[in-house]
């Protein structure tokens, strides 16, 4: 199908129509690996290539993808380490998606994908407040102390973390370990793990049990389905 370059930059989430035309005016966009200025250029939306600064622009749909990560894989495009990647248990899926957020290696549960770029802020950012809900398995037994630290917030590093909602799903003393329930809205490196060990507890296991409102009832452990236009719809209105 033709359009106007700038009508589908715009489309394609580059700019605004008339920001679009100001890149073409100035010499940034290419259609087929050649410069193009004139405003009135039309292409084809299924056979050019459209370059942006360098970058290609798609008009692929956009999509958004639950997976139910396992143990054992890392939460990147590629490895130089030659580590298995959550990219490879997303068989079937035609679009090209990028993680939203990460799960370390040791970490299973659920994990988020698109091509959305406004989608993926929505998520990660903490302005937007998104909660993200885990299951930890811990050597040493909190004390309600200990758990009302992390309600209020702890120093990790150089920084505080937001107040968590905490609850205490199970405590055994006799083996020295326990099972707790943590929600955040934050997400930084590896955080959940460094509050438990800012209290003085080993993390055994973790799992993210949800994104706001999803979970991943119904999604085998290692298999992945789409979002429904609701799930979305709720991401996008912070509808939590």
């Amino acid at each position: 199908m033709e359009v106007r370059l700038q009508k589908f930059m715009a489309e394609c989430g580059v700019a605004s129509r008339r920001k679009s035309e100001e890149l073409i005016l100035d010499r940034k966009v290419k259609v087929n690996g050649k410069v193009v200025s004139e405003l009135g250029t039309k292409i084809d939306t299924e056979k050019d290539v459209i370059e942006v600064n360098g970058k290609i622009v798609s008009s692929e749909k956009k999509v958004y993808i639950l997976l139910n990560k396992p143990v054992g894989y890392v939460t990147t495009m590629s490895d130089e380490k030659e580590r298995p990647t959550v990219m490879e248990l997303l068989e079937g899926v035609k679009e090209k998606v990028v993680p939203v957020g990460r799960l370390d290696m040791f970490t299973s549960g659920l994990l988020l994908f698109s091509n959305d770029g406004e989608f993926v802020n929505k998520v990660t950012h903490p302005k937007h407040e998104t909660t993200k809900t885990y299951i930890v398995k811990t050597r040493g037994v909190p004390k309600e102390s200990d758990l009302e630290k992390l309600r209020r917030g702890v120093k990790i590093e150089t920084y505080i973390t937001s107040p968590a909602k905490v609850e205490l799903l199970m405590k055994d003393n006799t083996n020295n370990i326990a099972r707790i329930w943590i929600q955040i809205h934050e997400g930084r490196n590896r955080q959940v793990r460094k509050m438990c060990e800012a209290i003085g507890l080993s993390v055994i296991a973790l799992k993210r049990e949800g994104v706001g409102k999803l979970n991943c009832e119904g999604v085998e452990r290692g298999k992945w389905r789409y979002l429904t236009e609701q799930e979305v719809k709720d991401i996008m209105e912070n509808n939590m």
